[in-house]
């Protein structure tokens, strides 16, 4: 598997590390500016749809996701459940991708109606990890905002990782 896609991997698990044990009621608590905890959910959900699973596979698996979570859409409460739903589903539709990606390929720039992506596939998986990294961190504010004891510390184990 390539480096990259083992450290998105790492991050998907930090995220839902991030996240374990929040509550329904929790998670669509809006504590303004930022959005909930499940909006955040759907959004990374979205954001991997996006890369992984429309542009990469030519799959439209969550219709109407970028309406709710997406950027620039106005903020929304969605249910907890359901957007973690989408998001085991979207990115376990993106692995069909993400697995067989091999180090040439990172390079190469995906095709969205026949136009090439802004970024190559490399840059994607970049920023598709370090937009993880970033709401990790708001989701930590927001649970600190929420009076969420014992939250994660610092980065998980990284001994059983091979990059």
């Amino acid at each position: 598997m390539h480096s990259l896609v083992t450290q998105l991997y790492f991050a998907r698990s930090e995220f839902k590390r991030c996240l374990a044990g929040v509550s329904a009621e929790d998670a669509v608590q809006r504590l303004q500016p930022m959005n909930c905890l499940s909006w955040i959910v759907g959004h990374l959900a979205n954001q991997e749809h996006w890369l992984w699973v429309q542009l990469a596979q030519q799959k439209m698996i969550a219709p109407g996701l970028n309406e709710l979570v997406g950027y620039g859409q106005p903020a929304s409460t969605p249910p907890w459940d359901e957007m973690w739903s989408v998001w085991e589903t979207v990115t376990e539709t993106a692995d069909e991708f993400l697995i067989t990606l091999q180090a040439e390929r990172t390079t190469e720039f995906l095709a969205f109606q026949g136009n090439p992506h802004w970024e190559s596939i490399g840059t994607s998986l970049h920023r598709n990890m370090f937009h993880y990294w970033f709401h990790i961190g708001e989701a930590h504010a927001i649970r600190q905002q929420l009076g969420h004891i014992d939250l994660p510390q610092f980065v998980g184990d990284l001994s059983n990782v091979k990059f």
